[in-house]
């Protein structure tokens, strides 16, 4: 039995490993590892195992990346956030950059289209 115990505990912490590199490439440099978050689909989920496990292997991910991590399960897609609170600073430019995305979006609806 101690055989399979080990293997579980190797796939576990490469399933950690893979979580957190995912997270670490969703980070934006900007934000110095604030606004963390990755979406895992469906597809992803069942290649991963079982939820249980992933959520696990998720919140220990996150701990090494230093975030205070939260799961939510929403359509079949599992969200990995970080709830940390944002300094003031990292706070304005994610503000300034989602300000300066929605303008981009209204002044590419009113071009005429033809």
């Amino acid at each position: 039995m101690p055989v399979k115990d080990e293997l579980a505990r190797r796939r576990y912490e490469k399933l950690i490993d893979r979580l957190e590199s995912l997270m670490r490439a969703a980070l934006k440099p900007e934000y110095q590892g604030y606004y963390g978050q990755l979406i895992l689909s469906g597809d992803d989920l069942a290649e991963m195992g079982k939820l249980r496990d992933v959520r696990g292997a998720a919140r220990e991910a996150g701990r090494r990346l230093g975030w205070k991590t939260a799961t939510r399960l929403v359509g079949g897609r599992l969200f990995v956030l970080d709830k940390r609170e944002v300094p003031e600073e990292i706070e304005r430019l994610a503000w300034d950059a989602a300000a300066a995305a929605i303008h981009r979006a209204w002044q590419e609806g009113r071009r005429p289209r033809g």
